[in-house]
């Protein structure tokens, strides 16, 4: 089994070959490592995209908006991902953001994922059928299970969710009444040996 670290070496590598500057290398590799930590195909939707780059048309999507829509070409996955993710400050504010075909959407998930950590907030990604919700960068959950190639995503959906309890007010004021119960009353004997008791004033 390949370790996380030749995973990411060799990703990066490949795509500075592929053209890439090194900085956006850095992150392909970043990227990759992570699709392979929540076990989703990262490695082998980068090599066939590489492998493909040459022969298929793609457009950079730099300025990111409600709407992107790309009717000649492809957007190329991974200039759109930096850009999201340089823009999410901005982005979050939008309700729902759309993308018309994504080359290789495999590849522009990551960073779907690393923008979720940065705003602190879960964000529901759709490639056409499949469904991604992603925590924080902490895990993924989905309904996409194959380690499969996706050539294009001809529908892009991302929405940012909003922070919410998944309990009601009255649940927590329940479990919380419980918690009470380990609170321990403070006596004179506690006060006398609790922090900073003993200590002498000589000003």
């Amino acid at each position: 089994m390949k370790s996380l670290s030749e995973i990411d070496t060799v990703s990066k590598r490949s795509s500075r070959a592929a053209g890439y500057s090194w900085g956006i290398a850095e992150e392909v590799g970043k990227n990759i490592k992570l699709l392979e930590i929540f076990s989703l195909p990262g490695i082998k939707n980068l090599n066939d995209f590489l492998n493909s780059k040459k022969n298929i048309k793609l457009e950079n999507l730099n300025l990111i908006t409600e709407e992107n829509s790309s009717n000649n070409f492809q957007y190329c996955p991974v200039i759109a991902g930096v850009n999201f993710l340089d823009q999410i400050k901005t982005l979050e504010n939008l309700n729902e953001i759309k993308f018309k075909n994504i080359a290789y959407p495999m590849l522009f998930l990551p960073f779907v994922s690393r923008a979720s950590e940065i705003i602190g907030k879960r964000i529901l990604l759709k490639l056409d059928e499949k469904e991604f919700l992603m925590n924080f960068n902490n895990c993924i959950h989905s309904n996409f299970f194959k380690k499969e190639i996706i050539k294009i995503a001809e529908s892009v959906s991302i929405k940012i969710l909003k922070n919410e309890d998944s309990f009601t007010e009255n649940e927590w004021k329940e479990l919380y009444k419980l918690s009470e119960e380990t609170f321990v009353e403070e006596s004179e004997s506690l006060k006398n040996s609790g922090a900073g008791a003993g200590l002498t004033d000589n000003d």
